[in-house]
């Protein structure tokens, strides 16, 4: 795998700047937030990596695809914002459904390990109307690993949860990453969640979205679940959090 590569990529909506001219390398395997303010493009920005908008200007490629050729193939999954799972079908029916629209993707035997991986397997005959909101974006992340994609785009996947159960998600991903050769970028709105998960955070501006910083995190893997405690995580995540005041020009 080459990993994603962004070379001066702009968006623009009816003469409306979404997304400034952005050059962004991200290696195969490494797990990258982009962090910004409410409306300033990250949704759009993983829409056109996902293939599903054109860019305005500048060229995305995914392992060297082009991202319509690469999401065709197989090769990128979605886990959106709401889990969108359809309600005549099972727990394991909707966990399976990408890889039943194509040849690509895993045996259902992978689909089971993944159902019990995310305490799911109990509920695998379960209708969607059975589950809480957590179950459900449980099931909306397998659908996603299941497929086998090397990239895996989350658009604020968990935002919609309480926190207690945010949280459990969050540890939920860090298990299921760790180990496997994926490349994962998150668009998100909490810093905390972006530091506990990411090799990478990008700090986005105002729209139009430009990028702003670029954090390392070196918070060694697999991160426990109290990884908050850490002055290190801590550290990066009010660095992190100066970096997005500077981009809405607080400079105290």
């Amino acid at each position: 795998m080459s990993g994603l590569r962004l070379d001066s990529v702009a968006k623009t909506f009816d003469r409306l700047a979404v997304v400034d001219p952005l050059t962004i390398d991200i290696a195969a395997g490494t797990f990258v937030s982009i962090v910004g303010p409410s409306g300033c493009g990250k949704s759009t920005l993983l829409r056109l990596i996902a293939g599903l908008e054109p860019p305005s200007d500048g060229t995305i490629l995914v392992d060297d695809l082009e991202p319509v050729v690469a999401r065709r193939g197989k090769r990128i999954a979605v886990v959106p914002q709401q889990p969108g799972l359809l309600p005549w079908r099972s727990v394991r029916a909707n966990a399976s459904l990408l890889c039943e629209l194509g040849a690509a993707g895993q045996p259902a035997a992978d689909i089971d390990e993944l159902l019990a991986a995310v305490g799911l397997d109990e509920f695998a005959a379960a209708l969607p109307h059975e589950l809480s909101g957590g179950m459900q974006q449980r099931v909306a992340l397998v659908r996603a690993m299941a497929l086998g994609a090397p990239l895996i785009l989350m658009d604020e996947p968990f935002a919609a949860l309480d926190e207690i159960t945010r949280a459990e998600m969050r540890d939920l991903v860090n298990r299921l990453v760790d180990g496997r050769d994926v490349t994962v970028v998150l668009v998100t709105h909490s810093i905390t969640e972006a530091v506990a998960l990411s090799d990478r955070v990008l700090i986005s501006s105002p729209r139009p979205a430009r990028l702003i910083g670029d954090v390392h995190i070196p918070l060694p893997r697999p991160r426990p679940s109290d990884i908050d405690d850490d002055p290190a995580f801590v550290a990066l995540c009010a660095e992190i959090r100066h970096l997005l005041r500077l981009g809405h020009g607080d400079q105290g």
